[in-house]
């Protein structure tokens, strides 16, 4: 039987780790050990039988995590045959800019997007000569209508609250063969989606949730507001969530660069796992 992989290709905030102009604990080992770093939050999900994959978000590591997908399933030179987009930040967007003339130069890659994300693709450069092209061929999002993508896997779009300045923010449902998945690298604050985060939980099977910050203490020494850019801490997450780890494993990714979790060996870390919860790493491999 044909298996669904879901690949976790990254787990940063956008700007990844390190961090650019940043030299904070993390970002220094991140420097001097590149098996410590971590690039922006994105999926693949591969169908190795089938050859062929799909990418949720198209992210400024894109070429790199391309060529490790690629190689890892023996899918060289293999485009991504669908694209979906969460939303227009610069840790989600940019990589498809390599789809381009002057990168891959790739014809009608299908790339699903919410109504605003669809207008600022086809009338803002530099994105617009994608669609001129013909690299790219945007498709619209609907906010809970599956996109049967073949009879292996649906993909559901859900509409979150998060600062959409350019475009509509979603996370996305994932149906496997066997597994249910819900990814949300991006929302403001539980309180404000008209779902519950605890019963959307509960039917999931896997949940890869916004782990930006542990807690406001994480953006003390690098001199940001935590108000400017909300976030769920992580602390306040595992409290609504705690009940639930027995049956549904909870992932945190888009970890930002000052997060004290990325520490393996830390006492945060250490505590989180304790508590049943779970840091996504790149290269994590899920079969759904």
């Amino acid at each position: 039987m044909s298996k669904v992989i879901l690949s976790i290709i990254g787990t940063a905030q956008d700007g990844g780790l390190p961090h650019p102009n940043c030299f904070c604990e993390n970002c220094k080992c991140a420097i001097k050990d590149p098996n410590f770093r971590r690039t922006a939050s994105a999926l693949a999900i591969v169908l190795p039988q089938e050859k062929e994959w799909h990418l949720i978000d198209a992210t400024p590591d894109l070429k790199e995590q391309m060529g490790k997908v690629q190689l890892k399933y023996h899918l060289e030179g293999k485009i991504m045959r669908n694209i979906f987009l969460t939303h227009a930040h610069m840790g989600h967007l940019p990589g498809l800019l390599l789809l381009g003339k002057e990168g891959i130069n790739s014809k009608h890659v299908p790339v699903f997007a919410g109504t605003k994300m669809k207008n600022l693709l086809v009338n803002n450069a530099p994105w617009s000569l994608l669609t001129k092209l013909s690299n790219i061929l945007i498709k619209e999002l609907k906010n809970n209508e599956p996109i049967h993508v073949d009879s292996l896997f649906t993909v559901t779009p859900i509409l979150v609250p998060h600062r959409n300045e350019f475009s509509e923010t979603f996370a996305f449902w994932i149906n496997g063969p066997n597994k249910r998945v819900l990814y949300i690298p991006d929302i403001d604050q539980w309180e404000e989606w008209d779902l519950d985060i605890v019963e959307a939980c509960k039917k999931a099977d896997i949940c890869l949730l916004d782990g930006t910050f542990h807690s406001p203490k994480d953006l003390s020494h690098i001199k940001r507001d935590i108000g400017e850019i909300p976030h769920p801490l992580m602390t306040t997450t595992m409290e609504k969530l705690q009940h639930l780890t027995s049956q549904t494993t909870i992932y945190f990714t888009h970890l930002n660069h000052s997060n004290p979790t990325i520490d393996p060996d830390g006492q945060e870390r250490k505590e989180l796992l304790k508590r049943g919860f779970f840091i996504a790493e790149d290269g994590l491999e899920i079969i759904i």
